[in-house]
């Protein structure tokens, strides 16, 4: 059985927890999450 983990839904989750757990670092978070996914999306994953 082959398991094939994505990055995008991991990456979304983890910043969904913690978002729930400290909600100040909202836009810290948001802002990261903006940048690794144009970062993946201009190397071409």
């Amino acid at each position: 059985m082959d398991l094939h983990l994505s990055l995008t839904p991991l990456i979304s989750l983890i910043a969904g927890v913690l978002i729930l757990v400290m909600p100040k670092l909202l836009n810290y978070i948001v802002a990261l999450y903006l940048i690794i996914i144009g970062i993946l999306g201009l190397v071409g994953r």
